[in-house]
């Protein structure tokens, strides 16, 4: 039988190609604010030494919040692309390449109780000729874990998105990060497969899931967030 290639679906519409125009490769610098978190474009000269004491496993006492030691190895940094860090110097050079890259940018996240920051997220892997970008490289101190700052930082950054015009918002993991796996699909991520051997992180294979968010699911996906971030 001869192969008969499938038609091509109908152009999309003019006013959603036209949206590439506007988005730059280098995601435009913004603060973002919500009820129980901020985001602010991360300074690594304002930021660096503050977040290597967040997360480097030594007890903390930041307002009313209190964390003992820790292993920040498997609280933080197990399925990350770098850390445990030795000291600030390492932290900076690791941090440096997510607030230089030319496709995205990264947030400091301060937790308004505290006025304090308490971890990083960024938008990366930014592709405005595709109307995609990626939600990633992000982590949390102790201090702040089991608290509503990864949602809200979510929340803020998918909103920011695709009020921006783009059609598509991915989260990616290790497929080993069972509690990142969780937080994706409780946010509203769809799950749409595991792509094995993909990088090599620290001497380890990671094999990584990959979950997205499309723009015609933010209507329900957003009411949802709102709803767990008890703004309703």
């Amino acid at each position: 039988m001869d192969f008969q290639p499938q038609p091509l679906p109908p152009p999309l519409p003019p006013d959603v190609l036209e949206r590439r125009k506007n988005l730059p490769t280098k995601v435009t610098p913004v603060m973002l604010e919500g009820r129980y978190i901020r985001l602010i474009p991360l300074d690594l000269e304002a930021h660096t030494e503050i977040l290597y004491a967040i997360s480097n496993g030594s007890p903390l006492t930041i307002g009313n919040r209190s964390v003992g030691a820790y292993d920040a190895e498997s609280l933080i940094w197990r399925y990350m692309n770098g850390g445990p860090f030795a000291n600030p110097d390492e932290m900076r050079d690791y941090l440096r390449a997510s607030v230089d890259a030319p496709n995205g940018l990264a947030f400091c996240t301060i937790d308004r109780e505290l006025n304090y920051p308490v971890g990083v997220a960024t938008y990366m892997n930014n592709f405005p000729e595709h109307l995609k970008v990626e939600l990633g490289s992000i982590w949390y101190s102790p201090i702040a874990q089991r608290t509503k700052a990864n949602l809200e930082a979510t929340y803020l950054m998918l909103k920011h998105a695709f009020d921006l015009g783009y059609r598509r918002l991915e989260w990616k993991c290790n497929a080993l990060n069972e509690r990142s796996r969780r937080a994706a699909l409780r946010m509203g991520f769809k799950f749409e497969g595991i792509q094995e051997a993909h990088f090599i992180v620290k001497g380890y294979n990671r094999d990584t899931a990959w979950f997205r968010i499309l723009d015609s699911e933010w209507g329900a996906v957003k009411a949802n967030l709102e709803s767990l971030l008890e703004y309703t």
